[in-house]
């Protein structure tokens, strides 16, 4: 399953990990830049498969990144932030809508959801989504 999951998303240009069965695809999908920093907004999709039970549980997030020249030692420093709320996670539209006023961009996150959702359907399996992320 995990092949035809990494093929319906080939076209996306991300990155794979996989770390204690759970995979993680991410992809950089906005960037801004300032004077000295460069911010960027990254999607990431996580998935762990239950093959006996034929189930794939799946959430999403998006994540915002920078990186900055400190002026004094020309190193660069790395900040990352989400949008959570302080009592529960965020789904992704609440994310999509806090960095939609800091970047612009096109991607659809909900045509990733609907691919899996068609090649769960069509491959015998369930598709279950989880608002908290997978570890």
């Amino acid at each position: 399953m995990f092949d035809q999951i990494k093929n319906t998303l080939q076209n996306y240009n991300g990155i794979w990990k996989n770390k204690d069965e759970v995979w993680e695809f991410s992809c950089v999908i906005a960037e801004r830049k300032a004077f000295l920093l460069t911010k960027k907004l990254t999607y990431s999709a996580r998935f762990k498969i239950y093959e006996p039970q034929k189930l794939v549980v799946f959430s999403e997030m998006l994540t915002e990144a920078g990186s900055r020249l400190a002026p004094d030692s020309f190193d660069f420093k790395v900040e990352s932030k989400n949008a959570k709320s302080k009592s529960h996670e965020s789904s992704i539209e609440e994310q999509s809508a806090v960095f939609g006023k800091k970047f612009e961009y096109k991607f659809d996150y909900k045509e990733i959801r609907l691919k899996l959702e068609k090649l769960a359907v069509n491959t015998g399996y369930q598709l279950r989504y989880q608002i908290i992320p997978l570890k």
